[in-house]
């Protein structure tokens, strides 16, 4: 009897163990052009985003995030990095043809190449866009399994890009073309998260789901279409359509999570790589920035400031806003202080975010922060505090024509969040001292690895 009680007690001590030492998963969620606000948490009237809206109601929602880059190579490196795009490697869009122009580089260290280090099993499912050769895709990256296209874009029942000549097949499963012809894009990455997470259900796990939606083709499913049926504008009513097949499955992907009974114990982030698209492909744009100027491609606040958020049953807050400053290359710090994973030994750019997501109170850790596409004549922008300074601004939706008089343009958001006055010749001192700060930055981005 004695013996048998000493076994029951080592059995439940080792089971508590087990627990204590159980890291948690962590699953980020990337979606591809979703205008700023096209949740209804973040103020949209006419989407129905029932799986987005119970992330925000579950977890911290932020109002002043940012992607690193405007454009979608650059935004996902420096996501995966926690490096600004210029010091990934990845300055702007990379080919989406084997062996073609540009790639994230082999030596920069990922997430995946983190998590994988303290033990975890990684996984890539959805669109990659950052290098289609064996060392620059994503099992060369990191990631133990990979599912999903190597380039910009596809169609979501050929699974073949058009956009760019060749026309060419892209559905890859380990760098190995596949073929499920016919299959809708979003609903294999479904089934794809929900088989690799069984798999790996007894260990932690880090799961990269870069699902292509709303990107174009806008292929919303025909239960969508037909709900959206009664929007006028055929721009809104696509895009609305191909949101709420979007938000489905990403309303699926959960349900999975909930069915292991991985919950609880499951960190998910939520983001979007930069803000909507007004491109012909996408039939002039139908994404929504709210109050903010421009749309993606642009460093107006509608390019890069997008809705995120983070779920973690128990752990961290429920129901809450924050209105602090965060940007994308901070998720990869934040998640490595969660589940107490080492960082790369390299210089980041991105901070941990766990104060300001504990508490309303604490300060962004960011001072400033800048974006740019790294060569002479490109965009580049600076942020301190409220002030913010664009160089070579663009704006695609062209609303508000910019003049030669706007090449510098300088604006105060908190009480011009919409980017509609140019303050370069009433406030000539703050552009002065932003010019330089940004300057001395990228000074330092040159002289840094």
């Amino acid at each position: 009897m004695k013996l048998k009680l000493f076994f029951t007690v080592v059995c439940a001590l080792s089971i508590v163990s087990s627990a204590v030492a159980r890291k948690p998963n962590v699953l980020v969620i990337y979606t591809d052009d979703q205008g700023s606000i096209d949740v209804n948490a973040y103020g949209a009237k006419d989407l129905i985003t029932p799986a987005m809206d119970s992330l925000c109601r579950d977890g911290v929602r932020f109002t002043q995030f940012y992607a690193a880059s405007a454009v979608c190579s650059p935004s996902r490196a420096a996501l995966l990095t926690g490096r600004v795009p210029v010091r990934a490697g990845v300055p702007g869009n990379v080919s989406s043809h084997p062996g073609g122009r540009g790639a994230m580089p082999a030596e920069q260290v990922t997430m995946a190449e983190m998590f994988k280090a303290a033990g975890y099993a990684t996984a890539h499912i959805g669109k990659w866009h950052l290098g289609f050769t064996p060392p620059t895709m994503p099992n060369g990256q990191g990631f133990e399994y990979s599912f999903g296209h190597m380039g910009g874009c596809i169609d979501n029942y050929s699974h073949f890009f058009y956009w760019v000549p060749p026309n060419r097949h892209d559905l890859y499963e380990n760098g190995k073309e596949i073929w499920r012809t016919g299959e809708y894009f979003p609903t294999l990455m479904v089934d794809e998260a929900a088989k690799f997470m069984e798999a790996n259900r007894e260990k932690p796990f880090f799961m990269y789901w870069a699902i292509n939606l709303p990107h174009y083709p806008l292929q919303g499913t025909e239960k969508w279409r037909r709900r959206y049926a009664h929007i006028k504008d055929e721009k809104r009513r696509r895009y609305a359509a191909f949101m709420s097949s979007m938000d489905e499955a990403i309303g699926d992907l959960l349900e999975e999570i909930d069915s292991l009974g991985l919950r609880e114990n499951t960190i998910v982030v939520f983001q979007s790589d930069h803000g909507h698209s007004v491109e012909e492909r996408t039939f002039g744009g139908g994404g929504n920035p709210g109050p903010y100027r421009g749309a993606k491609f642009s460093y107006f606040e509608g390019g890069i400031r997008v809705p995120a958020m983070i779920r973690w049953p128990g752990k961290i807050p429920a129901g809450q806003v924050r209105g602090q400053f965060g940007v994308s290359v901070d998720w990869l710090p934040t998640l490595a202080e969660f589940t107490d994973v080492p960082l790369p030994k390299r210089k980041l750019d991105g901070k941990s975010l766990a104060k300001v997501i504990a508490s309303n109170g604490a300060k962004s850790p960011h001072s400033e922060f800048h974006w740019t596409g790294g060569g002479s004549n490109s965009q580049w922008a600076v942020r301190e505090g409220d002030w913010k300074l664009i160089g070579n601004p663009r704006d695609p939706t062209r609303k508000t024509p910019l003049s030669k008089d706007d090449k510098l343009f300088l604006v105060n958001l908190s009480v011009d969040v919409g980017e509609q006055k140019n303050l370069r010749y009433t406030h000539p001192d703050q552009l002065k001292r932003l010019k330089a700060i940004h300057e001395r930055w990228v000074t330092d981005l040159r002289g840094s690895e």
